[in-house]
Order: structure tokens, then sequence, then C-alpha cells
């Protein structure tokens, strides 16, 4: 079994596609059906259902996805890991984070890093934070920005950056702006609510103050950007509970401080393999931060 067998079958299960796979590791597509085949035969199972269209992955197809993908992200540690006791960093940082993260700066942090180690290449994606613990366990990723979901294993750990408060914004002639007072998940019992997907940590910390406080809340508009979110909730479509500094990012909105259970702070971490396992460009990029230390996306803060 060579690593380009391995890295063909990744790519095809990625864009369950022969042809998009082949044009983005450029090579030809029989080249790609051929490495395929030589590894079906090595390993005496059939990896994928190839239709017209697509292809998806077989039984066997799943189980080696997950161990291809272990393997690939070890030979790329161990490239760097190698290149790193040689006083350059190379090789790529595969980031993770959700959108409009507290407590770091993604931006002014990569920009930084790029700036230190120009030889690295970045690479960023936007999703909720359990696909993105899922993402950092499998080693598909080599850290990523968001909230804890899970207690720590073998293949996750959890770094805490910051904590905030969650709040409150509803329309300024909301029955709730006139008061100005702090609300409790049982004043929002009744309340039409826009909200993140389920796998977005504001979406996870705000059902989890309403699960512990025994309300139950029916979430009429789902979105999955921030900018969407402000812009119904300006409409006065809904109200939003969401973490505290995404009041400046909506200045016509009225934002009321939510009290209750301990389930209301909003905690962001950084997610990560386990110390043996982070890469070298992951370390590199959690020691910038430290010394810079945390930072909210609205307060302009950038690192140098």
């Amino acid at each position: 079994m060579e690593l380009r067998h391995l890295q063909h079958f990744v790519a095809v299960a990625e864009d369950q596609h022969f042809t998009r796979a082949a044009e983005r590791l450029m090579v030809s597509q029989s080249g790609l059906s051929a490495s395929i085949r030589a590894l079906e035969r090595e390993l005496r199972a059939p990896l994928f259902v190839r239709t017209t269209r697509r292809v998806t992955l077989t039984p066997a197809g799943r189980a080696l996805l997950v161990e291809a993908e272990r393997i690939l992200a070890q030979v790329r540690a161990a490239h760097e890991a190698v290149a790193a006791v040689q006083g350059v960093l190379r090789g790529m940082l595969a980031l993770g984070s959700e959108q409009c993260i507290a407590g770091v700066d993604v931006a002014g942090l990569l920009a930084a890093f790029r700036r230190q180690h120009p030889d690295v290449e970045i690479c960023l994606r936007q999703a909720g934070s359990g696909a993105l613990a899922e993402e950092v366990a499998a080693g598909r990723l080599d850290l990523a920005f968001g909230v804890r979901t899970q207690e720590d294993t073998d293949q996750l750990r959890s770094v805490s950056l910051t904590s905030e408060p969650m709040t409150v914004l509803c329309h300024p002639s909301h029955r709730l702006a006139a008061t100005g007072a702090a609300v409790t998940p049982e004043d929002l019992g009744g309340e039409v609510f826009v909200d993140f997907h389920p796998d977005w940590g504001p979406r996870r910390t705000t059902d989890a103050a309403f699960a512990a406080a025994g309300v139950r809340r029916t979430v009429a508009l789902e979105v999955n950007d921030v900018h969407s979110l402000l812009d119904l909730v300006d409409e006065d479509l809904g109200i939003a509970v969401v973490p505290r500094h995404f009041r400046h990012k909506r200045a016509s909105l009225t934002a009321l401080p939510v009290k209750g259970t301990d389930e209301t702070v909003y905690e962001t971490v950084a997610l990560l393999p386990p110390a043996q396992a982070t890469s070298p460009a992951a370390r590199a990029l959690m020691a910038l931060l430290e010394r810079e230390g945390p930072a909210t996306p609205h307060d302009g803060a950038r690192l140098s």
C-alpha cells in the first residue's frame, strides 16, 4: 500500500467524484481510477459504489477512510517535526473556527503567523463546534476555535481562551426593550427565536441554558451566519440569545443581559489533539496567541 494510493482514496471520498478529485490532485482521471483499483485489489474489497453522477463509500471504504486520514495526518506531522528540528517551520496549518469567535482575532492571528512563518500554507475552515471537534480528533484539522463540546479524550483536548455572558438582542420596539431589565429563560418562553444551526457554539449554549431551566423554546428562523441573524432581529422577526460581544455588531438593536443558570456563560476554547500529536504549526500558533493574550472580534485588536 502506497501513500499516494491513500491520498487518492481520501480525495475521491471527500469530493465524491473522480473527475473533481483528479483535477484537485492534478493527476489524470485514468491514473486516479487505476490507483483506487489497485487499493481495492490489495484490500480485497470494493471501496466505492460508483454511479454516473457520484461515488459513495462502501462500509469497507468508510472503515478505511478513518485510518487513511489518520495515517496521512501522521505522515504530515512527521515531515513538519523534522523541519521544526531543523529550525524551519514548513508544511500546512489546517485551522477551523466558528464565526465571530470571542477570545481570538482569527484574521489578525493568522496574519501574524504568516509574517513569522511564511513557508507554512494556511487552510481555514468555518463550521460548528461539533463538526470541528470531530475534524481535530480525526486529524483532519490541526486545531480549531469553538466551544467545548465534550470532556477531554485521548483524541481531543480543550484549552480555555475566554468566557462571557449571553445577551438577548431584540428590536427597540419589542416588549422586552421597554423594561431594559435582565431576563431569565422563563421570561422568554413564548418568544419567536432567531438562532444558528444546532452545532454552533452560541446555539449549544442557549439550548443548554433553556434545558437547564426546563423551558421549551422553538427556533423559527435558523441561519448559518451572524449577519443574517442580526438582519432578522433588526426587522423584528424574532429575538436572539447570543454572546455578549455580538451586541457591538448592530447598534440599532437593544441588548438585555441574561440571568439564571451557569449554562448562560459562553466559553471559547481551542480544540487540539493530545499534546504529543499536536503539530509544530499548531503549537506555534497557540504560542503566538498566548503571547498576545485574548482578543474579541469587535475591539479592533490586531496581533503584530
